[in-house]
């Protein structure tokens, strides 16, 4: 069953959706995390049913981290994605709190060096779980903020919250 609920934060309400699950803390795995004004932002659907408590786990991460007391979210994700989405979502998994890195980068880790750069920005633009899986700490190679769905004054942001040094 999707399960769905709004909470504030300092970016904004954020909609978070998920799925029942036996296995994540509190019994539901996240699927998507969405900004307000988001590109490709999850819209609530028909048959979605809205409750609060099954995020009360994610929702208290997602508190602490803007709270600067959390800097890795512990929450089991909804498979979902190409292999190749998955492959990247991995690379962004693995960036540490506060650290940016290139594009260039993500490309090499998933050998996709080259022409695969923009293939990895294509994926990283895909990614439905916006903050928690840290795709804001993906800049380009000249250290300048390039693209994020949830618009680069959240990128900055999230990046100033976390220490990093941005050009």
């Amino acid at each position: 069953m999707t399960v769905y609920t709004t909470i504030d934060s300092p970016l904004g309400e954020l909609l978070l959706v998920g799925e029942e699950s036996a296995t994540a803390k509190g019994g539901t795995a996240l699927a998507s995390l969405s900004l307000p004004g988001q590109k490709g932002a999850a819209v609530v659907q028909d048959g979605w049913v809205r409750a609060p408590e099954a995020f009360d786990e994610i929702a208290g991460q997602l508190r602490s981290y803007f709270e600067g007391t959390l800097t890795r979210f512990d929450v089991e994700y909804v498979d979902g994605g190409s292999d190749f989405q998955r492959r990247v979502w991995q690379a962004l998994d693995a960036i540490p709190y506060g650290v940016t890195v290139t594009y260039g980068q993500i490309a090499q880790r998933v050998g996709s060096a080259g022409a695969g750069v923009r293939a990895v920005g294509t994926a990283i633009g895909r990614n439905p779980l916006l903050v928690v899986r840290p795709c804001h700490r993906v800049i380009g190679a000249d250290g300048a903020l390039r693209g994020y769905a949830g618009g680069l004054a959240n990128k900055e942001r999230l990046l100033g919250l976390e220490g990093a040094r941005v050009s």
